[in-house]
């Protein structure tokens, strides 16, 4: 091959054209100009599930029918899932039934193959193939045209990824945070939620209910990590604490009973959270935590303070120590804050000094006002953890 034709076959996967599309407009583009250069019949990308150690078809030309079916390849198994395993190029100049997984290859008369893998942060994340209708021994250049290829394809793959990542958070994040807190007789209400990371949910959460006994039901907690992984975990967590407090109106109770459930289902992900009960007079608060950071109370005529209430151990450590819940007075006109350790925690000071911070900010005033001024003072810098922050305010 002439170096002026190696040049122009390297600045058609190189071209900066390609970084200003979008996404899936890249791939396509990306296996169109792959296809073409090389003379081939066909161009797939397949990004690992790692999870699940299989490859997926992503994107496809003249293979089409692969993403359509939902073919699944395991690492180690087949021609795509030896070229991940072994984590360098393959090339199968006479293929049989024998050397795929995907029936589709066979269909489509596929006789020769060349895969290389993709790479992102050193690690195998898919596999790049073309494939020819007629016999062929892909060259040494080739194979150096398409690990480039396979390079441009792994910068697009994570960014792939990283939206549809965030597409989910954001889809959970609607689906879980309370979009409106209920108007509720006797008490108003506020919260702020913030990220502290890209992808816009992480494990923190707060949540309002009426329960069956007219009590009123309050929720704050975290889960251990950031994106969809923690959200997820979030969620189901949640939806657990609902249904156990159906069965009870004792936070410590309902606490005991998720802690079973998180150390069986969950293992291995530090969950704290505090549950609040308010009465149906609106005159007594039961909590209970595990593990959470104690809420700050705002009485009018007296000096705000942390809630005098023992802290126990965080859900899921397989601790058997009684839990335990604590009666306060809501006088009137008072105000409870919850929050979490995002808002008062920070690398270059200790929690202590966060904390004292924002019981000195905190006032027996309308919830959105004491939310708004304690985002202000302790949440206006960037976090680097999530942040909820949950107040209520007994009307007079």
């Amino acid at each position: 091959m002439r170096d002026d034709e190696r040049l122009r076959r390297l600045e058609a996967v190189t071209d900066a054209a390609l970084s200003r599309l979008d996404v899936v407009d890249l791939l396509d583009e990306l296996l169109e100009r792959v296809r073409d250069l090389l003379d081939a019949d066909t161009a797939a990308i397949m990004l690992l599930d790692p999870h699940a150690r299989q490859l997926i078809p992503t994107a496809a030309k003249g293979l089409e029918q692969e993403i359509r079916r939902g073919i699944r390849v395991p690492v180690g198994r087949g021609f795509s899932g030896q070229v991940a395993q072994g984590r360098e190029p393959v090339v199968l100049s006479e293929v049989t039934a024998a050397d795929v997984v995907s029936p589709v290859l066979i269909e489509q008369g596929i006789r020769s193959l060349l895969g290389v893998p993709i790479f992102a942060a050193g690690e195998v994340v898919g596999v790049l193939h073309v494939g020819s209708c007629r016999p062929r021994r892909f060259s040494a250049d080739d194979v150096r045209l398409m690990q480039l290829a396979a390079d441009r394809a792994g910068v697009a793959g994570q960014i792939r990824s990283r939206k549809l990542e965030q597409s989910a958070a954001l889809a959970l994040q609607r689906s879980l945070l309370p979009s409106t807190l209920p108007t509720v007789d006797g008490l108003e209400l506020a919260a702020r939620y913030v990220p502290g990371h890209e992808f816009g949910l992480g494990g923190d959460w707060y949540d309002v209910f009426t329960l069956p006994s007219g009590w009123l039901g309050l929720v704050i907690g975290d889960v251990s990590g950031h994106g969809l992984a923690s959200a997820v975990v979030m969620g189901r967590v949640r939806s657990a604490l609902r249904a156990y407090t159906l069965l009870t109106d004792d936070p410590a109770e309902a606490l005991t009973l998720l802690d079973r459930k998180v150390r069986h289902f969950e293992a291995g992900n530090m969950t704290t959270a505090l549950y609040a009960v308010i009465s149906p007079d609106r005159q007594t608060v039961r909590l209970s935590s595990a593990g959470h950071l104690r809420p700050v109370l705002a009485v009018p005529g007296r000096a705000t303070e942390l809630v005098d209430m023992p802290v126990d151990v965080p859900l899921g450590t397989g601790c058997t120590r009684a839990r335990r819940t604590t009666l306060i007075e809501l006088p009137p006109q008072a105000v409870l804050l919850c929050y979490t350790d995002g808002l008062v925690e920070r690398r270059e000071r200790v929690i202590d000094v966060g904390i004292t911070a924002l019981v000195e900010v905190v006032r027996p005033q309308p919830p959105d006002d004491v939310c708004t001024t304690v985002m202000a003072h302790l949440g206006s810098d960037q976090p680097t953890d999530d942040v909820a922050v949950l107040a209520v305010r007994r009307r007079a």
